[in-house]
């Protein structure tokens, strides 16, 4: 089977630390699978999920470059040896545009695997994103919740479902886009969402909420069980893109906002402390805004994954790279300045839709693709991004976790 090139850069972030890292630090190794980047089409949204015996999966989708957010069928890389090598992209049968009426179509975006122990199946969660005329349709449009099970025996995706809510009015727009999800120890699944009613989604400003659902999975079907207090704030677009993690029996949430991150902590995984500016450990306001973050653990530690202002960045779209990796105080939740570390560095390309699957207690990932647009006035001039590097590779930084 031809394989992509690829290619394994040991350490490269410790040869290039943003501060000075902790002698217990984690250690990073780069892969880098290249897509074959032409320039109409970049891929978009990598992320990974792996099953206990070294079959691994990562999907991506392309993105049109000339349209905002216009996404096409999911593609999958696959892996054998735990992700030493990586076979071509094959394209899904079932994650495909569809109809979703006369006059709109649909696709699942936004995904992020999941290997969910009790059942043994390797999930995908993520959101539907609706088009017309070959752009997204004119809001209020609907967005749902959207999973898939991974089926072994054909090596695709199985059917996609759509997660019922129970007040279709409530929920009109509301997804696990780009969620990181948590299985408690019963095989319940706590999966983060956002959204808004219709009538908000008319209101200006916009304020979306942000929601823990715990869910059930039998192995064949996700239902909705119980629905977590909203959370939002006032500031632009409210609290969206949320993504959880358990840690020392406790649950801790980060959110985006358009103006800063926010993070919150749990005892049960569904009701949240008040949400609170990302901030590092001497009081300084993190930097990262309007772009997602996530978690991992390893080392008896828990770490935040993210992107800021002020770091020579600022010809990156919204600052979205390089993407950082730092201890978090779980009492004050709050950065540990002195641990953090270049995970996946900064080519000129944007790496803000990224995310991070938990391998073993002592192992992450974070995956990531260069997302070729670039800032306005032509953002579709992926000349700019290719002069610092990028060539829409995806990057993979396998993060191994020391014990002190």
């Amino acid at each position: 089977m031809k394989r992509f090139l690829i290619l394994n850069i040991l350490s490269i972030l410790l040869a290039v630390p943003v501060f000075n890292a902790a002698s217990a630090a984690p250690e990073i190794s780069l892969q880098q699978i290249k897509t074959g980047f032409t320039g109409e089409f970049c891929y978009v949204h990598a992320r990974a999920g792996m099953m206990p015996d070294g079959t691994a999966v990562i999907t991506a989708q392309p993105l049109y470059l000339k349209g905002m957010d216009v996404f096409y069928g999911l593609e999958m890389l696959k892996s054998s040896d735990g992700g030493r090598s990586w076979s071509d992209f094959q394209k899904s049968v079932t994650m495909t545009r569809q109809k979703y009426d006369a006059e709109r179509e649909y696709v699942i975006c936004d995904s992020s695997p999941f290997y969910h122990k009790k059942s043994g199946k390797l999930l995908i969660t993520g959101q539907s994103a609706v088009y017309a005329g070959g752009r997204l349709a004119p809001p209020p449009r609907p967005r749902h919740t959207m999973w898939s099970i991974f089926d072994l025996k054909t090596g695709d995706w199985g059917a996609a479902w759509e997660l019922k809510m129970p007040d279709e009015t409530q929920f009109f727009s509301c997804g696990a886009g780009s969620a990181q999800i948590a299985e408690l120890p019963d095989g319940d699944l706590l999966i983060p969402v956002y959204g808004a009613s219709a009538k908000e989604l008319s209101v200006k400003p916009l304020r979306y909420k942000s929601r823990v659902l715990k869910c059930s999975f039998d192995g064949s079907m996700i239902k909705v069980k119980t629905i977590g207090a909203p959370l939002t704030t006032d500031a632009p677009r409210g609290l969206y893109e949320p993504s959880v993690i358990e840690f020392k029996g406790k649950y801790f949430l980060s959110l985006r906002n358009d103006k800063a991150g926010y993070v919150c902590r749990s005892d049960d995984g569904l009701d949240y402390t008040k949400p609170q500016v990302l901030r590092f450990d001497d009081g300084e306001i993190s930097g990262n805004y309007n772009t997602q973050t996530h978690w991992v653990k390893g080392g008896g530690k828990l770490y935040l994954v993210y992107t800021r202002k002020g770091a020579g960045n600022d010809h990156v779209f919204r600052h979205r790279a390089p993407l950082f990796i730092a201890e978090i105080d779980p009492e004050k939740l709050c950065l540990i300045r002195s641990t953090g570390m270049i995970a996946v560095p900064e080519r000129g390309a944007r790496l803000g839709n990224f995310g991070c699957v938990q391998i073993s207690d002592n192992e992450a990932w974070i995956v990531a693709a260069e997302w070729m647009q670039t800032t306005a006035p032509d953002s579709s001039d992926y000349t700019k991004c290719m002069k610092y590097g990028s060539d829409n590779s995806i990057w993979i930084a396998k993060i191994k976790f020391r014990t002190e």
